[in-house]
């Protein structure tokens, strides 16, 4: 193994870091205090001391009642906040009846087809209480107004309803997949979302900026951030064109970052990021509101750090990440469970997940005063570096034309491939230790519990899905359908008739087919 040390971006460490790293630094301009620009050290100023972050644990599979169970169980175990994951048909756009849904119905995440399933899903739940994340981007508008819909039936005003959705798309055309239309209508629906939930459902975060699945595709952790902050100004540029004025909307932006075992340079990128948002948003779109200026995120620990060999090592590296992410100032976070190499995780391995979250927050003290990092010569070295890398990658993707254009040569997919091979490489040339992969293996490993499928699960879904659509006005579900396609056709904002469909209960795939039929499907 090379003496020489760097951090997974590639950073060099030296052996030891003193005041003359920092000489002629100013704590006031790169620093501040917590709660104040450039919000180095966190967006509120006594940050957990008066309230932790929020603990949100991801949940979804199979049916809308097996995820209404596990929510309910987390809430018990003390979770604060929902999480919820789709199935693969649901994120892109097709019933659990359709041809390309076979064998995928419940998989990865719940099968939601209509307001019957959103119903179950939320069944018994304090709506006006608990926040919720929903993990879904290309039918994000869909899922979002199904929520409405069913709190409004609950009697809780939108206005009331508070959470997230994912909804950002160029993070699937550079990393995950999960598209469905070309990027110019995609930047539409997603300007729609933010002028309709800025007049109707004003608590919600109307995008998560994700760096999350940048960095599971083998980003390194200063191209997180810089092709995420890019992604951003992408949005708030389609924004501020579409007519809105940025401090409608940039109030309830979020982002959303990876947590991997690098402790210290992932610190230091939390912070790197809340101060480069600042200075975009600031200088570049002029923002008035401090709270447009705000870099607000959820973080998941890195489940492509978790290893199928000796699984409860991974207990360990979720408490590491865990750590660097309430030490760099996160506002939510999701802990992995450790058997999710393997499976969906196991309610025991979800129990240790966010026991893991709430050791960390009520008996480790880090807890107990923001920032407590700050003013270190090898942090504040390290932030100051990923922050100068980052923008030189901004800058680059701006020369490009932006992140759209960018996206459409393939650079940030060629940056993260050639990141991911050089990660890959240094673990099978033993240059980087894995513990019980390539170091400190062994032979007798133990079958570990796996969460079970269910192989009833798809037919059941279907047959309740063909229940719902037997039961429904044919005539009045095809006349809302085609207001659906003709405000794709024009330049009304699609969520209102979006909306109306849903009442008259058409399901997601037929909205989305609606709006495939004229917007089209993105080929690479």
């Amino acid at each position: 193994m090379s003496d020489d040390k760097r951090t997974d971006s590639g950073i060099p460490v030296k052996a030891l870091y003193t005041a003359d790293d920092l000489a002629g630094w100013n704590p006031a301009e790169r620093l501040g205090t917590p709660g104040q620009p450039p919000y180095t050290r966190g967006v509120y100023p006594t940050m957990y001391r008066g309230k932790l972050w929020t603990m949100r644990q991801y949940a979804g599979f199979g049916t809308a009642e097996s995820t209404n169970e596990r929510f309910k169980f987390l809430l018990a175990a003390g979770q604060t906040g929902l999480s919820c994951a789709f199935d693969l048909p649901t994120q892109m756009g097709y019933d659990s009846d359709h041809a390309r849904a076979e064998g995928e119905v419940g998989k990865v995440g719940v099968a939601i087809d209509s307001m019957a399933d959103m119903r179950l899903l939320l069944k018994d739940l304090p709506l006006d209480k608990v926040t919720t994340s929903m993990t879904i981007n290309s039918t994000a508008a869909i899922l979002l107004l199904m929520y409405e819909l069913v709190a409004e039936e609950q009697g809780v005003p939108s206005t009331a309803i508070s959470g997230t959705i994912q909804n950002d798309l160029l993070k699937e055309y550079i990393a995950r997949g999960t598209y469905v239309y070309p990027p110019k209508p995609s930047m539409r629906i997603i300007t729609n979302i933010f002028e309709y939930c800025a007049a109707n459902v004003p608590k919600w975060n109307t995008i998560s900026i994700s760096g999350y699945h940048i960095r599971e595709a083998g980003s390194t952790a200063v191209q997180e951030i810089a092709f995420t902050i890019a992604n951003g100004i992408a949005y708030v540029e389609a924004a501020v064109a579409a007519g809105l004025d940025v401090d409608d909307f940039a109030p309830r932006l979020s982002f959303f970052w990876n947590a991997h075992n690098n402790f210290f340079e992932e610190v230091a990128k939390f912070r790197a990021s809340r101060r480069i948002w600042y200075r975009i948003m600031s200088e570049r779109f002029g923002a008035k509101k401090e709270a447009s200026k705000l870099l607000r995120f959820h973080t998941q620990t890195g489940g492509s750090t978790l290893t199928a060999q000796q699984p409860e090592n991974n207990i360990v590296r979720v408490a590491v990440q865990s750590m660097a992410a309430v030490m760099g100032g996160t506002q939510s976070l999701h802990t992995n469970g450790f058997d999710e190499a393997l499976s969906l995780p196991t309610e025991r391995a979800a129990r240790i997940a966010l026991r893991t979250q709430q050791i960390i927050g009520y008996e480790s003290g880090v807890a107990d005063t923001p920032d407590p990092l700050a003013g270190g010569y090898f942090v504040e070295t390290l932030t100051d570096e990923i922050e100068r890398l980052a923008l030189e990658y901004i800058a680059k993707i701006d020369d490009m034309g932006g992140a759209v254009a960018a996206i459409e040569t393939g650079y940030q997919m060629d940056e993260i491939e050639q990141a991911a091979y050089e990660y890959t490489k240094s673990i099978d040339d033993d240059e980087r230790v894995i513990v019980g992969l390539n170091k400190f293996s062994v032979d007798d490993d133990p079958e570990p519990e796996v969460f079970p499928i269910d192989p009833t699960l798809e037919r059941g879904q279907k047959a309740r899905l063909a229940e719902y659509k037997a039961k429904r006005d044919r005539a009045k579900v095809d006349a809302a359908l085609q207001s659906v396609a003709d405000a794709a056709r024009g330049t009304q904002n699609v969520l209102y008739p979006m909306k109306e469909a849903l009442r008259a209960d058409a399901t997601l795939g037929e909205i989305s087919d609606a709006l495939r039929g004229v917007f089209g499907l993105y080929q690479p």
